[in-house]
């Protein structure tokens, strides 16, 4: 089969198109022919070696955590069989951007009525990610909550589930993404701006959510009395130091599916800014490298 991946870590340089054995079925897995696959920045950290000691690698591995498609191969008694339109969480020391994908069963959901496979190939890493942040912070209809890089792929689908609580939200983010935020119902308050002088000294808020991290998330954790009611996905021991702690990941089946009926009953739309065929997959990482991007990016594997 075919990957798109790398060899040995580094930068752009060592991604490649790659032929490669046939996955195999190992236990706790299920093997799923690719329909689609997000990529995330954290898949940049990986190919550079940056997440060596927490994310194994085997080399040559395909880019990529999250992917979604067809069952061609599962365990009897997995509650999967050939043919079931699934997503989830790759293997350990697997990688989506493949013909075919080894993912694990417990962190593996069918995809429901009304979600398309490039939405679901949204969830386990970004979109996931923003609910489990939403459901710690605990948070309780008419309270605020402060986002920060709220126009990323995780930070505006915490805008959109806070919404759903009846959450008022206030989204921190570039001028470009101003729109976006709104779109949300959420404040925009322009990123620069909010580096430079914080916000008023009378706001105050619930509960901060953040996607930065350094001054911007000790600014950010300024607004909030309660420091517990603080979570972070970039800064996670900035975090723990203000009072507040990293965001735990359930990366459950259950999860991830709390997650799809959202979007299946329109409560939730993924952010997707971009999806491109697997033949320019080094477009679409190049994408999210450049960190500019006004939400996902998801690589398919058919027109």
């Amino acid at each position: 089969m075919r990957i798109y991946g790398f060899a040995s870590y580094g930068g752009p340089e060592v991604q490649q198109f790659m032929d490669v054995e046939d996955e195999t079925l190992r236990p706790g897995t299920v093997l799923i022919q690719t329909f689609a696959a997000g990529v995330n920045p954290a898949d940049i950290k990986v190919r550079s070696g940056k997440r060596s000691s927490s994310v194994p690698v085997e080399f040559p591995m395909a880019i990529g955590r999250e992917a979604s498609g067809v069952v061609l191969e599962a365990e009897p008694g997995s509650g999967f069989e050939v043919g079931d339109k699934v997503f989830g969480s790759t293997a350990t020391g697997k990688g989506a951007l493949a013909d075919q994908v080894l993912v694990t069963a417990s962190q593996t959901a069918k995809i429901p009525d009304g979600v398309s496979f490039e939405q679901a190939a949204c969830i386990p890493v970004a979109i996931a990610t923003a609910w489990d942040a939403i459901q710690e912070l605990k948070l309780e209809e008419g309270q605020t909550l402060l986002v920060l890089g709220a126009g990323g792929g995780v930070g505006s689908h915490a805008l959109q589930f806070a919404r759903n609580l009846g959450v008022r939200t206030i989204g921190v983010a570039s001028h470009r993404k101003k729109k976006l935020v709104e779109s949300y119902g959420a404040q925009h308050l322009d990123s620069q701006t909010f580096q430079d002088v914080g916000v008023n000294a009378e706001t105050e808020v619930d509960a901060v959510f953040d996607c930065v991290g350094g001054e911007t998330l000790q600014l950010g954790a300024s607004l909030v009395a309660d420091k517990s009611k603080i979570r972070s996905i970039a800064a996670t021991d900035l975090a723990k130091e203000l009072g507040g702690d990293a965001v735990t990941r359930r990366r459950s089946s259950v999860a991830y599916l709390e997650v799809a009926n959202f979007i299946a009953t329109g409560a939730v739309a993924p952010n997707i800014n971009s999806v491109v065929v697997i033949e320019d997959a080094a477009e679409a990482i190049a994408e999210v490298e450049g960190g500019h991007s006004l939400g996902k990016t998801v690589v398919v594997f058919r027109d």
